[in-house]
């Protein structure tokens, strides 16, 4: 049974990674890999941890519960607790999807954008990459690329100009989700369970991975000659956008302020009160509810489109699903003994080399999404192995955040750009992917001299 869940589990990987050949979307194959690794171990019973040496947690619920057996354990204790645990990171995902929605419903991202004037190729990529850096860390990096888009249509007419901006917007985009606690979902599973705090992982992490976008984007930047053709006022012009334009300016300026000052409120609340920062997450969501429905009750036709009721149908429910369905299956591979097992191996292959171990983990990545690798990880060395901000876990943040830009399929932005802008995979891969990998390693590099020279 040990090797059947582990082929179920690269199957379900592997379907997951072919989701566009095979016209099969990713979240129905998470979901059933999810119930399937369950189902697995329900029937493997306990012999499953005669092979992984993993039944402590077994024995333990067993003298705590004598008249319990193997499935009250597996309800009772194990699912509980990894329920727990997803639910934190789904919950803080749908709040912070939906205030992003709103602001953007209500064109609030038209004040930054409005500001951008420049017709020069390098010089309108320099400052499109350090605004996706920034913007990422304070939002994330699955919503900044996706504005980021959005923008590029209406600043550049030719795809092959656009592609090589969507290709940076990439980098730019998963190295700034790198270094904040809320810019990208793996950094986020570390805050919220614990590994790293938002303080550390920003001292950190933020040169290192500054130097991962920099050094792609001074070299891109290079080919870049010239000027940029904007495409015609018609051609950017479409009547969704041209009744958000019927809202008064101020009003797209409060929600832009609130929304974004909601997202930086969720660190300041989980410092000052110490509970997890989900919490912090819904309370914005819940005073920018208030607040849109504030605004437009005196327009009934306002509500259907801009209230928080009608914007939260647009939510991404089938990335929140996905979610839930890939953190079941690592959790049902944690709670077996495998990730356990895979820790004591690479420990025995590196000698701990905590370096080599996160640089690995940030090339697999690159493969496979970085969401599971993370959960692994932090399934295989639990705190008492590797304490609150120790050298692993912003190692870690760094090498799952950055290493995903180095295939386009390799992180969730890049799927998104991919899927938006429908650049080639074999395009990326010649054009993108060798300066990704650059860039991956030289902040790699600047990381251990920071950590040797500064915060040894």
């Amino acid at each position: 049974m040990f090797l059947i869940v582990i082929a179920v589990f690269v199957i379900g990987y592997a379907l997951i990674a072919l989701e566009h050949p095979l016209n099969v979307n990713k979240t129905a194959t998470a979901l059933i890999l999810g119930v399937v690794i369950w189902t697995l171990y329900a029937f493997a019973g306990e012999s499953i941890f005669s092979v992984t040496g993993y039944g402590a947690n077994f024995e333990h619920f067993k003298l705590l519960n004598p008249d319990k057996g193997f499935m009250d354990f597996i309800t009772k204790h194990e699912m509980i607790e990894h329920l727990g645990d997803i639910s934190e990171i789904l919950f803080f995902l749908l709040g912070a999807m939906t205030i992003v929605e709103v602001v953007d419903q209500h064109n609030g991202f038209a004040i930054i954008t409005d500001k951008i004037s420049t017709q020069s190729k390098s010089k309108l990529l320099w400052i499109l990459s350090f605004l996706t850096f920034f913007l990422s860390a304070i939002l994330d990096n699955l919503t900044t690329s996706i504005v980021m888009c959005a923008l590029l249509r209406k600043l550049i007419a030719d795809k092959q100009d656009r592609w090589f901006f969507a290709g940076m917007v990439i980098l730019a985009a998963n190295a700034g989700g790198a270094w904040s606690p809320i810019g990208d979902v793996t950094t986020i599973m570390l805050w919220i369970g614990g590994q790293v705090s938002a303080v550390n992982i920003i001292l950190k992490t933020f040169v290192a991975s500054l130097v991962c976008m920099v050094v792609p984007l001074a070299i891109i930047s290079l080919k870049m000659k010239g000027n940029v053709v904007r495409p015609s006022l018609s051609a950017n012009t479409t009547d969704c956008e041209c009744e958000k334009e019927a809202l008064p300016r101020r009003f797209s300026s409060l929600v832009f302020c609130i929304g974004i000052g909601g997202l930086l409120f969720v660190p300041i609340f989980k410092s000052v009160t110490h509970l997890p920062p989900y919490l912090g997450m819904l309370f914005s969501l819940g005073v920018l509810w208030v607040v849109t429905e504030l605004l437009h009750y005196k327009h009934p036709e306002r509500c259907r489109t801009y209230t928080c009721t009608s914007i939260i149908s647009k939510i991404d429910t089938p990335s929140i699903l996905f979610f839930l369905g890939i953190l079941l299956a690592v959790a049902g591979l944690q709670s077996m003994g495998h990730l356990s097992l895979l820790s004591k191996t690479l420990d025995s292959a590196f000698q701990g080399n905590i370096y080599v171990v996160n640089i690995l983990i940030g090339l697999l990545s690159s493969i496979v999404d970085n969401v599971p690798l993370v959960a692994g990880a932090m399934g295989m060395y639990p705190v008492s192995v590797y304490p609150m901000d120790h050298t692993f876990w912003e190692f870690l943040a760094y090498c799952a955040g950055t290493g995903g830009s180095i295939l386009i399929i390799g992180s969730a932005a890049g799927v998104a750009v991919m899927g938006m802008e429908k650049i080639d995979f074999i395009w990326y891969l010649k054009k993108i992917s060798i300066w990704a990998l650059l860039g991956y390693f030289c902040g790699a590099v600047v990381f251990y001299l920071m950590q040797m020279f500064f915060f040894a």
